[in-house]
C-alpha cells in the first residue's frame, strides 16, 4: 500500500471517531481525496428515524461534490469491524456514481487490514446513465 493509501485509510479511521453512532454503536469514517489533493472525511450520521440517517462514505463524497471536487481518486473507509468493512448497497450506488474511477480502500477498526477494490468490483453492472464517465 502507499504512504498516501495508509495516510487516507488512517484518516478514515480517525473520522469513525466523529460518528453519531448512539443505536447501533457502530462507527464508521470515511476519506475521499481528491485529484487536487484535497481530503474530505465523513462519519456515519444516525438519527432516530433510521432512514434521515447518513452513511460515512455519502457524508465524504457529497462533501467533496458540494466543495467543487468532482475527480474522487480514492476513497477509504473504516469502520469498527474486525475485517475490513463492506459499504452498504446504497453507499456502493453512490460510490459507483461519483467516484467511478477511484481505488476503494476498505479497512478494518485499526487500519491492520485493508482491502483495495474499484466501484466495478463493489457493484458489478451498477445502475449509470453517464457511462462515458468510466474508463477502461
Amino acid at each position: 500500500m502507499t504512504e498516501v493509501d495508509r495516510d487516507l485509510v488512517e484518516q478514515a479511521s480517525s473520522a469513525a471517531s466523529r460518528a453519531r453512532a448512539d443505536y447501533s454503536g457502530f462507527a464508521v469514517g470515511a476519506a475521499a481525496l481528491a485529484s487536487d489533493g484535497r481530503v474530505f472525511i465523513g462519519a456515519n450520521i444516525e438519527l432516530s428515524v433510521y432512514g434521515l440517517s447518513m452513511c460515512a462514505e455519502r457524508v465524504a463524497l457529497f462533501k467533496a461534490y458540494t466543495e467543487g471536487a468532482e475527480d474522487i481518486v480514492a476513497l477509504a473507509v473504516a469502520g469498527s469491524t474486525v475485517r475490513p468493512i463492506s459499504p452498504c448497497g446504497a453507499c456502493r450506488q453512490v460510490i459507483w456514481e461519483l467516484a467511478p474511477n477511484a481505488r476503494i480502500l476498505l479497512a478494518n477498526q485499526d487500519g491492520s487490514e485493508v482491502a483495495k477494490h474499484t466501484p466495478a468490483d463493489l457493484l458489478p453492472n451498477g445502475f449509470f446513465l453517464d457511462t462515458d464517465r468510466i474508463q477502461d
